[in-house]
């Protein structure tokens, strides 16, 4: 007695899952390569209840208690230009840039 198999039960019944199997895999690959940088975390300048302040003169800074003035030697950001997250456009910029004595935005004296 001869026995069959049914070989087209092992086949998908369309191209379908084909097409799902290579859009997972391909999705899988997209997340592993990029390290998931869609959910990448960004580190506030300041803790909760704190303002940043700027080092006159130089690119130092500091974070203040909101309910205070900055200490001597540092002034508050120009507004519109205050960094709020690490190495976002304005972190960066007061990189190489300060306030002189009189409150004007100068090329920091430090900057490479």
């Amino acid at each position: 007695m001869s026995r069959r198999t049914n070989r087209s039960a092992a086949r998908p019944r369309s191209g379908r899952t084909r097409v799902v199997a290579a859009a997972l895999t391909g999705a899988l690959a997209v997340v592993t390569l990029t390290g998931c940088a869609g959910f990448a975390y960004q580190e506030d300048i300041c803790g909760g209840g704190e303002y940043p302040v700027l080092s006159v003169g130089g690119t130092g800074s500091a974070c203040v208690p909101d309910a205070e003035e900055p200490p001597a030697g540092y002034a508050r950001y120009p507004e519109g230009k205050v960094p709020q997250q690490v190495d976002d456009k304005w972190d960066v910029y007061w990189d190489t840039h300060t306030l002189d004595k009189d409150g004007n935005i100068v090329v920091a004296p430090d900057a490479g």
